[in-house]
């Protein structure tokens, strides 16, 4: 145990994380030169198309100091705010962190609520100044900020570049002296931490743990605390580049699990996997349930599909556990799920997931937040609203309450008035100001959620010029003036496209969604009214025009009564197909909505 280190890299966006640890595993030989790639722990090709980490992985190193042999497990996490869960969970495996801040970019929003995460779980914070070989880079300045920030000497930021593999060596002798040994009982009885998990079409489910105490050897029979389901290992083994199977993994050490499990539901992250013979197993402190921000409905597009749906998203739970959701059903697009989310491109991912990786298409409908209503007859029962048509009617409603959250935006000086300005155009009240140097400020704004989930983080990058980094917190529910905005195509409510809206915004966007609609619904063969309405009263109207065919092109010369003839009979059928007729809505229509200001 006393030569295990168990650590994470914990950054913003960006920074240079996926790239340190190629470097790291190239300096410790984890990687022979043939397996050598950029972003060798990105196993995703979604993750590699786009940059990205989505996912955090688990590689073991071998190194050896002063003579000694040190085994070393690191974890490669996300930085983006919306796999937030994954980092937290990552933390929970380690003692220490790799506090990680681009010497060109200084310290962002992300970084300030990682580094919160990791000291809240007591962990060793190693700062670490990357990139510091590009021309643009600022070490002294940057090396200020991150000493203000963790309270450290200035010689123990390290320097490295994760492009060259400067200060390797450097970074190594820091987790081995710095990092402690995970603590534990070697001959106490098992418990591991469950803390990730992928499905193999194979193998059943692999189960990824860190013991906490005891140990566990192939064969043992174990036992799952949350579900109470008792199987046999099958195979343990370290997680090393490829899995390399073990007879036995001891306390303080990470690995992986194989138990045959076919079926999702019996693993659950967090979980604590324990002796059968134990006689008062205890649960090890997980970490807390995660909280979705962002509500959208996933259907199949053929109502054939459902179970196959359903089977894909419990596959792809396991492999993400932040993805939360329930069976629901709509009028317009048949059985379906509601889906919980961290953010607009935790869902963007999910779904792009679900198509790769299960071969399923699904539409999506347009993203909301959970609200809660009260009535008049009964003011202390609160009704929680997770898709508008859930709302109860207008006339017999006393209030409804959405939640705010407090957002951190990080910026340069010279974008101040303009982030200022969204934000209050946002609905958000600025509640701090605070200037970190004289050139970056951070601003915290009290904010309702529904504001930020379509278009905020976009519009916020542009008028910085991508400087401001941006990271948000519930702070729970205040009382707000909302309407419910209906979309009605050729006078059918489509339920997929209501929306709860802010009482001063109703009109305008409303106005926005017909408008986006005409654009994007192809043209029929009658006229199609698209309106926008609160309640029964219309805020707004447009018309898609019909396709028309030339009916009178056979009458040449004549007397007009013989098109006026044909024109009638013309005019006939169209209302009469525009009383039976089908609107077909494409699926880009759905998420269109999100982008209302393009």
């Amino acid at each position: 145990m006393k030569k295990i280190r168990n650590f994470c890299i914990i950054a913003h966006i960006d920074h240079g994380k996926s790239t340190l640890a190629d470097r790291l595993l190239d300096f410790t030989g984890a990687v022979t030169e043939r397996e050598k790639k950029a972003q060798l722990l990105d196993s995703m090709d979604l993750e590699r198309e786009r940059g990205i980490t989505i996912k955090s992985h688990a590689i073991q190193m071998d190194y050896t100091y002063k003579g000694e042999e040190y085994t070393l497990n690191l974890i490669d996490t996300p930085g983006h705010v919306d796999f937030s869960y994954e980092v937290s969970r990552s933390i929970a495996a380690c003692e220490g962190a790799l506090l990680i801040v681009d010497a060109a970019q200084s310290i962002q929003a992300q970084t300030i609520s990682n580094l919160y995460l990791a000291l809240e779980n007591d962990l060793e914070i190693i700062p670490i100044l990357n990139k510091i070989d590009l021309p643009s880079a600022n070490p002294e300045v940057v090396t200020d900020d991150i000493v203000d920030l963790l309270g450290c000497e200035p010689e123990e930021v390290l320097h490295a570049s994760g492009k060259t593999g400067q200060g390797m060596e450097d970074i190594l002798r820091a987790i081995i002296e710095i990092i402690p040994p995970p603590k534990g009982d070697p001959d106490g009885p098992l418990q591991a931490l469950i803390f990730d998990s992928v499905y193999n079409t194979f193998r059943g489910i692999e189960t990824y743990f860190k013991i906490v105490n005891g140990s566990i050897k192939k064969g043992q029979k174990i036992k799952f605390m949350a579900t109470g389901k008792e199987y046999f290992a099958d195979e343990v083994g370290t997680l090393n580049l490829t899995q390399t199977p073990k007879k036995e993994i001891k306390t303080g050490d990470v690995g992986y699990l194989i138990t045959g499990i076919k079926t999702a539901v019996e693993v659950k992250v967090g979980d604590t996997i324990v002796d059968t013979i134990s006689s008062n197993p205890e649960a090890i402190d997980g970490f807390e349930d995660v909280k979705p921000m962002v509500f959208a409905g996933i259907y199949p597009v053929d109502t054939e599909d459902y179970e196959e749906l359903r089977s894909s998203m419990e596959k792809l739970q396991l492999n993400d556990a932040s993805l939360v959701f329930i069976p629901e059903s709509s009028a317009a697009l048949g059985f379906g799920f509601r889906c919980g989310f961290l953010g607009m491109l935790h869902m963007e991912i999910v779904q792009e997931r679900l198509e790769r990786e299960f071969n399923m298409t699904v539409i999506t409908t347009v993203p909301n937040v959970s609200y809660f209503a009260y009535t008049r007859r009964n003011p202390d029962e609160k009704i929680l609203v997770n898709n508008p048509s859930d709302l109860p009617d207008p006339s017999g409603m006393d209030r409804v309450e959405e939640p705010y959250i407090k957002a951190t935006i990080i910026t340069k000086s010279d974008f101040v008035g303009n982030i200022m300005s969204l934000c209050i155009e946002k609905r958000g009240e600025i509640t701090n100001q605070n200037y970190l140097t004289t050139e970056r400020v951070e601003l915290t704004f009290a904010m309702p959620l529904a504001e930020i989930v379509f278009d905020f983080y976009d519009r916020l990058k542009t008028v910085s010029k991508g400087y401001a980094s941006f990271d948000y917190s519930p702070i729970g529910m205040r009382a707000s003036k909302l309407v419910k905005v209906d979309i009605l195509l050729n006078s059918q409510q489509v339920d997929a496209l209501s929306s709860l809206i802010h009482v001063d915004n109703a009109y305008n966007i409303g106005k926005k969604m017909c408008e986006k609609l005409r654009q994007l619904i192809p043209r029929h063969q009658f006229d199609v009214p698209i309106q926008a309405s609160i309640g029964a009263k219309i805020i707004a109207r447009e018309t898609i025009k019909a396709l028309r065919k030339d009916v009178t092109a056979k009458c040449y010369g004549g007397d007009i009564s013989r098109k006026r003839k044909l024109l009638e009979k013309q005019k006939k059928g169209k209302k009469r197909m525009r009383q039976v007729g089908n609107v077909e809505i494409p699926q880009e229509a759905f998420m269109s909505v999100l982008k209302l200001n393009d």
